[in-house]
């Protein structure tokens, strides 16, 4: 229900909620929150800075001061804690904001279709899948990835859920290695391998050079071969898009190299349910629909596919964004 209690309200709450995404979008395209950083606080300013009419800036703070997004009026703006998050600086959310006010809202527009066919709605948009898009513009490519390593609010935790002192860390499909850097950071005496398509990887080399004296660098395809000699294999986040067989099989892969007693698999990842599921999760799982084509699975989908693997669950841990961490070992 909306703050009156009237489901009236409440559908208008739902069927505004684009266009108040385009407005938080639009602020950023505009770079407002720089702007008003810098000084730039009144309408007439944000208008001169960022080449938009007074009247238009006018309405569009009007909003986002409603929103919270900013506070003060006219005669002078101010930045909040959630417009600082949207500043163009390391960590913000900034690519996040304008990888989905554009690419992705382009992809939610094939809705209806995407759900109907359950297939991707960015696929539809677009014409090709969304990696082969974001690989064939170094543009898209940065602002992609940084996207994803905005999204990643639990990384930190990681280290708190699993002992990787003295582990060789293997991150398959590990992106940016945000994650990795997070574990050895926390960590040390680990060692870590990440695992990605070439092109992942070559970014991803000056973001980890802190750690170059224990870290190694692999460019391939994580279903076509899994590097040897991991303590601790780590899965965040890759799975989605992939289909049962396709997982299973990587699962298998990466048993086989689960030689030691010790060593294990992590998996990071959402996880649905059916039952009194919360928004977060399933709303994830129907974006997955719309950008890959792909889906969250529940803890009982993912254990049958690790039990195909001779893998089994030993334990389970939460982390933050209603994120799960499975760790998983072959079976005995």
């Amino acid at each position: 229900m909306s703050a009156d209690g009237t489901p009236a309200s409440t559908v208008i709450e739902l069927i505004t909620g684009g266009w108040r995404a385009q407005a938080v979008h639009t602020a950023v395209k505009l770079r407002l929150p720089d702007h008003v950083a810098d000084g730039r606080t009144t309408d007439a300013e944000l208008a001169a800075a960022s080449g938009a009419k007074e009247d238009g800036i006018h309405r569009l703070m009007r909003l986002l001061v409603a929103m919270g997004v900013f506070a003060g009026n006219g005669d002078g703006y101010r930045n909040t804690d959630v417009s600082r998050a949207l500043l163009d600086r390391p960590g913000s959310q900034r690519d996040m904001c304008l990888l989905y006010g554009e690419d992705f809202y382009t992809a939610w527009g094939h809705a209806v279709e995407a759900i109907s066919t359950v297939s991707s709605g960015f696929e539809l948009a677009y014409g090709k899948p969304v990696y082969e898009y974001f690989t064939a513009d170094p543009d898209a490519a940065e602002r992609f990835q940084g996207a994803m390593r905005a999204g990643n609010l639990f990384f930190d935790a990681v280290p708190g859920v699993f002992d990787f002192a003295g582990k060789r860390v293997v991150d398959l499909g590990g992106g940016s290695g945000q994650l990795l850097g997070a574990i050895l950071a926390a960590t040390p005496d680990a060692d870590g391998v990440l695992l990605d398509l070439p092109n992942v990887v070559t970014a991803a080399k000056p973001r980890l050079s802190e750690f170059a004296n224990r870290l190694e660098l692999v460019g391939g395809d994580m279903f076509e071969s899994v590097p040897e000699g991991g303590d601790v294999y780590l899965l965040c986040r890759v799975l989605a898009g992939h289909a049962d067989d396709a997982v299973v099989e990587l699962f298998t892969d990466v048993r086989r190299n689960l030689t030691a007693p010790s060593a294990r698999l992590l998996l990071l990842d959402r996880l649905v349910v059916d039952e009194n599921s919360t928004v977060l999760p399933a709303l994830w799982d129907l974006h997955l629909l719309m950008t890959t084509g792909g889906r969250h699975r529940s803890l009982v989908e993912l254990r049958t596919l690790l039990d195909r693997a001779g893998l089994e669950i030993e334990q389970t841990a939460d982390l933050p964004v209603e994120t799960t961490a499975l760790v998983v070992r072959a079976k005995r």
